[in-house]
């Protein structure tokens, strides 16, 4: 999942679900799991060298290559805002925080047939 925004014309976008096809030095290639065209090509993105500055008052130059993407098994819900999945597994250990948390959740998914859910035992109180 991509971690910040890189090209939102390509939709290149925080939260935009890849699949690593090849990673190098400077640079890795994946494919959109997202989106109008997803799968359709590899997109190069690119690497991000941080270096740290002449405020970080160092006697030395600290330089480091990150790569905008985490490993994502799962998302919030609001992450996943905007994003349409072929399958969704909801685990509900505690009640939604809203109605509208809810919706969204199960609004996702392209049939409804495809959603599991999972739940905790909750304890209710009646007030």
């Amino acid at each position: 999942m991509l971690l910040r925004n890189i090209d939102p014309k390509r939709q290149l976008c925080n939260g935009t679900r890849l699949v690593v096809t090849e990673l190098r030095p400077h640079n890795f290639k994946a494919r959109k799991l997202s989106g109008a065209d997803d799968g359709q090509d590899d997109i190069i993105l690119p690497a991000f060298a941080l270096t740290s500055g002449e405020e970080d008052d160092l006697p030395f130059q600290m330089k480091r290559i990150q790569f905008p993407v985490r490993l994502s098994f799962a998302m919030t819900i609001n992450k996943s805002q905007g994003q349409t999945f072929d399958r969704v597994g909801l685990l509900l250990p505690s009640p939604a925080f809203s109605h509208g948390q809810l919706y969204v959740a199960f609004s996702r998914v392209r049939d409804a047939q495809s959603v599991s859910r999972h739940a905790l035992r909750w304890k209710w109180s009646i007030c």
